[in-house]
Parts: structure tokens; C-alpha cells; sequence
């Protein structure tokens, strides 16, 4: 048989073999018919030389079906591997997810208003941590809510409470806040969410508004809404944008204002004509009576004057205050000056005063009433006569900007501090004997005061008792 093998030492894995290396060869045998796989192994003896050669052979068929069914087993194990795997994963992920859940559900729940809400974790780590701040936060917002609203519905109670018109207005003009009162000024129960110039349509209270804002500060102007007159207050808020307005009623006190002065206006009416009468009858007296009756028919002539000048102021006085429309026209102030002076000449002789004028020449003409104007010089300038003995008195003028700053100052006894907020009320005087004999009525600078305003103006007083008085006007060019 062996006779009968053809020689293998040819072969590809003999070869390799002897030359010391494992030699392997797949081929088609023709002794069996199939594939075969060939593997050769040197015999190597103990000085290192080849003496043979160990070859096996397989089928290939057989290491094929081998291989399938290892590959079997390795995808069967893996797919054992991926399905526990995910199993656990997803009970990881549960356990994971489950308190995350919770908190999501919780915030929602507060989100919503529900402040009662807890969350409660078992397990030991950083999500059981997150759970008890949670549930402390939860408490603490409880807590201020309760305050917050707690503190709503006093201030709530607070503004219904109030009798004047409360509203608070955003940067856009809209309502955010209104009170019962307000609502029933302007006759409107749906006030919140709409414009201001929805509901109040009076140019004024548009321009309170507008000047407010550009100003930021409190302003306040009287307004005549529904047959009502208010005297409303806008102060604009700068940090959050927003203006409060307050209407106050001042109706009733108008009311009384206006009969007051109607009195006054009937009275010095009613009193001019017999006045006029008695101080005629006086003057014919005064020439007729001897020397010693003379003094008494002064005394009398005195005291009628002293009534009719009264009279005179208050009726002037009461037309300022019904803030007639003034005869506006272009002004020169050291023109009314100069009138002024030669007014007062006489009187200024006679108590040999000094009267200086520092007017600057670059004055623009002012836009005022020249008579009015007049009036107010000659009572500041008349005042400070009647009180400087010994000095002199001065007028000044600048120009500042868009407004003229006006100073008359004198070296009088001046005016103690406790009675400068009082000296422009009617019939207020400081010293009352002095008044009465210098022939006061107590209603020269209420006048000034009045034709101050009625310009749009303001008047200032500064004084030093025995060192004298100096009253600034400021008046806006236009």
C-alpha cells in the first residue's frame, strides 16, 4: 500500500515543515475526493536538525460545520448577554427616572399654585438631596405667598378704602391699578387694561401726564371733570416706569373759595361809594372845622383812605384770582422800572433813600402784562420803602437761560425767619402797629404773589432781621 502513495515530500506544509516551521495548505485531495486541510509539524532532535516530519490532515467540511456552530453559540450567548443587559438597564433606568418623575410632576404642582406638595426619596444620594431642598424651598415659598397675599389684600383694603381717585398707569399710559373712587370719577367700572386718553379726555390731564414723565417729578393741576373740580397729583415712578395719579374733590372748597370772594367783591362794591362819599364830606370838613377840630377830621380823613385803599386792593386782588386772561405783550423791563421810580420819587425823597438800577442790556423783551408787571414793582418797591429808614434800595434784572431773574433788595429792618412761609397770605403783617401807622393793608405782596403766578413765574424772599429784604422773581420768557 504504501508502495502504491506517490512521494509527499513536495508537498507545501512538508516543505515548510522542514525547513523548521509549522506548515499548513488547503487543497483538493484526488485521494478522497474533497478539500482537505494539511498541517505538518518538524521533528526536530536535540542539536536542532529536522529528522522528520508529523503531518495530519482534515476535512474541510468537518472545520467548517465546527465553525458554524461555534458562531451559533457566540450569537446565542451575545443575544442572552444584550437582553439581560437591557433588562437591567431598564431597571436602572427605572429606579433612575422614577424620583426625576416625581420632581417634574412636584414643580409642575407648584407651578400651578399647589404649595402642599412633597417629595419623598429613599434612597441615599444626590437625587434624595434635590428632593429635601425641594421640599424646603416649597415650604419657604408657601410661607411668602401666604405673606405676599397676606400683604395684597391689606393693600387692596387700603386703596378701596381710600376716598380720593387712586390709578397707576405703565410706561404705555395703560391702567394697571384703579380704585373704586377713581372709577367713579370718571364713570367707568372697566378701567384696568385701557389707555388713560380712553377714558379721561382732558387735554390737561394728557399734558400733567406727558409733563411728569419728561420732569420726573410730582406735579399738580386742577381739573373739571363731570362737574366736579379736582386737584390732581401725578408723580411718575423712575424705576419701575410708571406714574401714580390721585384725584383729589375739591369742589366744596372751591365752592366756598368762590363765595368767599364774591362776598368780598360785593362787599368792597358796596363799600367804595359810601367810602368815596364820607372822605368828600371830609375834605369839605377839613377846610371848614377850626384847629382843633381839624385834628380829628384828619384822623377820620386818614382812616377813610386807609379803607378805600383796602377796598382797592381787594378788588384787584379778587380779579387775580379768578385768573382772568392776561393782556399779553412784548415787555421791557427797565421801561416799567423807570416808571416805577418816578412813581415812587416823592417817597424816596423824603426818607433820603438811595435807588440803584443794575438792569443788563442784553435783555430780551418779555411776553407779560405791562400793567400787572407794573403793579407788582410798585408794590415791592413801595414795600421796601415803607420799611428802610436809613440805605438804599436797588433793582436788578438778568437774564438766565429762558427766564428773567428779578431781585429788589433794600436795607431795612428785614423780616424774622418764623414769618417768611406767612408774609404773602392776605391781611398778614409782621409788626401790626407799625403796619396800621405806616398805612398798610396787609394785601401788597398777596397781590404780587398772585400776578406772580398768573405768569407762570415764582417769587422767592430772603431776609436778615436789621439788615434788610430781598425778594427774587423769576419769570419765564415765554
Amino acid at each position: 500500500m504504501t508502495e502504491l502513495m506517490e512521494n509527499h515530500k513536495n508537498r507545501p506544509e512538508v516543505i515548510q515543515a522542514l525547513r523548521g516551521n509549522i506548515g499548513r495548505s488547503i487543497r483538493y485531495s484526488t485521494t478522497v475526493k474533497e478539500d482537505m486541510l494539511y498541517v505538518a509539524m518538524p521533528i526536530v532532535e536535540k542539536g536542532g536538525k529536522v529528522s522528520g516530519v508529523l503531518r495530519t490532515s482534515l476535512f474541510l467540511s468537518d472545520i467548517n460545520s465546527l465553525l458554524d456552530e461555534l458562531k451559533n453559540n457566540i450569537i446565542r450567548i451575545a443575544v442572552v448577554i444584550i437582553l439581560i443587559s437591557l433588562f437591567g438597564a431598564f431597571i436602572f433606568s427605572r429606579n433612575f427616572t422614577r424620583p426625576i418623575k416625581e420632581l417634574i410632576a412636584a414643580y409642575r404642582k407648584v407651578a400651578c399654585g399647589d404649595f402642599e406638595v412633597k417629595v419623598l426619596l429613599r434612597n441615599k444620594d444626590e437625587l434624595k438631596e434635590l428632593a429635601d431642598n425641594f421640599n424646603t424651598m416649597t415650604e419657604q415659598i408657601k410661607t411668602l405667598f401666604k405673606e405676599l397675599s397676606n400683604q395684597k389684600e391689606e393693600l387692596n383694603s387700603i386703596i378701596s378704602s381710600i376716598q380720593e381717585g387712586l390709578s397707576v398707569l405703565d410706561k404705555e399710559g395703560k391702567v394697571l391699578l384703579s380704585n373704586e373712587s377713581f372709577k367713579s370719577i370718571v364713570q367707568n367700572n372697566f378701567t384696568e387694561g385701557k389707555f388713560y386718553w380712553e377714558i379721561i379726555r382732558e387735554p390737561k390731564f394728557t399734558q400733567l401726564i406727558k409733563k411728569a414723565k419728561q420732569e420726573e417729578k410730582n406735579l399738580s393741576e386742577e381739573l373739571e371733570l363731570n362737574d366736579r373740580i379736582y386737584l390732581c397729583s401725578a408723580t411718575f415712578l423712575e424705576a419701575r416706569e410708571e406714574t401714580i395719579v390721585i384725584f383729589h374733590d375739591i369742589t366744596e372748597r372751591k365752592n366756598v373759595e368762590k363765595m368767599k370772594r364774591d362776598f368780598v367783591v360785593n362787599v368792597s362794591h358796596e363799600l367804595r361809594t359810601p367810602l368815596t362819599a364820607i372822605k368828600g364830606y371830609v375834605e369839605t370838613l377839613e377846610e371848614e372845622v377850626d384847629k382843633k377840630g381839624r385834628r380829628y377830621v384828619e384822623v377820620i380823613k386818614r382812616n377813610t383812605e386807609r379803607l378805600i385803599a383796602i377796598v382797592q386792593d381787594l378788588l384787584l386782588l379778587s380779579e387775580l384770582e379768578e385768573k382772568e386772561s392776561l393782556e399779553i405783550e412784548k415787555v421791557n423791563i427797565k421801561e416799567i422800572v423807570e416808571n416805577v421810580i418816578r412813581i415812587s420819587e416823592h417817597k424816596l425823597k423824603e426818607k433820603k433813600l438811595d435807588f440803584r438800577v443794575n438792569i443788563e442790556n442784553d435783555i430780551p423783551p418779555l411776553r407779560a402784562d405791562f400793567f400787572k408787571l407794573e403793579q407788582m414793582f410798585v408794590n415791592l418797591i413801595d414795600n421796601a420803602i415803607k420799611y428802610t429808614e436809613k440805605g438804599e434800595i436797588s433793582v436788578s434784572a438778568k437774564h438766565d437761560q429762558e427766564k428773567i431773574i428779578i431781585e429788589i433788595k433794600d436795607t431795612g429792618i428785614g423780616i424774622p425767619k418764623e414769618h417768611l412761609n406767612r408774609i404773602f397770605e392776605r391781611f398778614y403783617v409782621v409788626d401790626k402797629s407799625r403796619s396800621r401807622k405806616l398805612g398798610g393793608t396787609g394785601l401788597g405782596l398777596s397781590i404780587v404773589k398772585h400776578i406772580v403766578i398768573l405768569h407762570k413765574g415764582k417769587i422767592d424772599v430772603e431776609s436778615i432781621p436789621g439788615a434788610g429784604t430781598k425778594f427774587i422773581v423769576t419769570l419765564p420768557l415765554e
